[in-house]
């Protein structure tokens, strides 16, 4: 039985667990918004919402008091990130400061394809998703030909190039021409077989 034991141990031991409830806490005070597992979500609330709280407490004694360093100190040691920490006492706290607990939104997305587990998104209150700057980040990185984005970037960018040779095929046939696909591909070379 499971009488009086309070968190999930995540299939993890103890120093995995808490080094994974860091990186995630890194993650979304960073990004404002993360997906993850339920069972993940639900123990990063507990976990961001107390760094926001020493945050929140450190701002109503003043800038100058030593409990502010006492505060930096307390959440730094579950954030290794200087900008991170710095950004929860800057930006962060001052948006919940007359808050007084929920700062933590968990919204369930459905199943994973891979294994079907549950999946959510965990955001801050007041981060919400806005679908127009979405819009317009799609423009500038459509709109650079060498822009980042990460694998998903170069995947999308693979996939317009492929539909506009599609077009183009598409367009030649349509005026009566034969499509040009290109230089013919060589040969796949193999092994031989001993």
């Amino acid at each position: 039985m499971r009488h009086r034991i309070a968190h999930r141990k995540l299939g993890r031991v103890t120093e995995h667990r808490i080094a994974l409830l860091r990186n995630q806490a890194d993650a979304l005070l960073r990004h404002e918004r993360i997906r993850t597992t339920v069972a993940k979500a639900k123990e990063l609330r507990p976990f961001v919402e107390r760094l926001i709280t020493v945050a929140k407490r450190s701002l109503a004694d003043g800038p100058d008091s030593g409990r502010t360093v006492h505060a930096r100190r307390l959440v730094r040691r579950d954030l290794a990130d200087r900008e991170v920490a710095a950004k929860l006492f800057e930006t962060i706290a001052p948006r919940f400061a007359s808050r007084p607990g929920g700062y933590i939104r968990i919204l369930r997305l459905g199943q994973r394809q891979g294994d079907a587990a549950e999946m959510a998104q965990v955001e801050l209150i007041g981060s919400e998703y806005d679908p127009e700057t979405d819009r317009t980040d799609a423009s500038e990185s459509s709109g650079e030909s060498t822009g980042g984005g990460g694998v998903g970037g170069r995947i999308r960018r693979a996939a317009r190039r492929m539909r506009g040779r599609e077009d183009d095929d598409r367009k030649g046939a349509a005026a009566g021409g034969k499509a040009s696909r290109g230089p013919k591909a060589a040969p796949k070379r193999t092994r031989k077989k001993v």
